[in-house]
């Protein structure tokens, strides 16, 4: 993963800017390389269970009783909206939760003979797995019912 390059002073953050390390690949494309970001979704997942969630934001079971966490303002949708949303979210209750990348997707996945990279981490929090891992090709090989509920 991207490291963040430090300012002269040692700040991370300097004006809401984080600059990082460049890191090289390509995005996956066919039904193997999604496999291979399953395997380090699902390592991600197994490292962060009990995490803390990120100040602000919510998970999508959090968001059943919620009105907002971080850019989501319920209040501003059409209320059938809402009731779809909360319909979808509570087929995950009772579910295990640990950080989730957010946003797997082909422009923040660079591959490399070698190894993933996940970039963009800017919609991370803390989740139910499944969410992140309703990949292209079915990849991470979740059963009919999972892979509906996670998309």
């Amino acid at each position: 993963m991207p490291v963040p390059i430090p300012t002269r002073d040692g700040r991370l953050f300097a004006d809401g800017v984080v600059v990082m390390t460049y890191v090289e690949g390509e995005p996956p494309e066919t039904e193997a390389d999604w496999r291979r970001v399953a395997d380090v979704l699902r390592q991600l997942h197994r490292l962060t269970h009990g995490w803390p969630q990120r100040p602000g934001w919510q998970s999508s079971t959090d968001l059943l009783h919620a009105e907002t966490g971080t850019k989501i303002d319920l209040a501003a949708m059409p209320p059938e909206g809402v009731a779809r949303c909360r319909g979808a979210w509570a087929r995950l209750l009772g579910r295990e939760t640990c950080v989730v990348h957010g946003d797997p997707n082909p422009g923040n996945v660079l591959l490399t003979p070698e190894r993933v990279a996940l970039i963009d981490w800017d919609e991370s929090h803390v989740d139910v797995p499944d969410l992140d891992l309703a990949l292209p090709h079915n990849a991470a090989g979740l059963d009919g019912d999972a892979y509906d509920v996670a998309a």
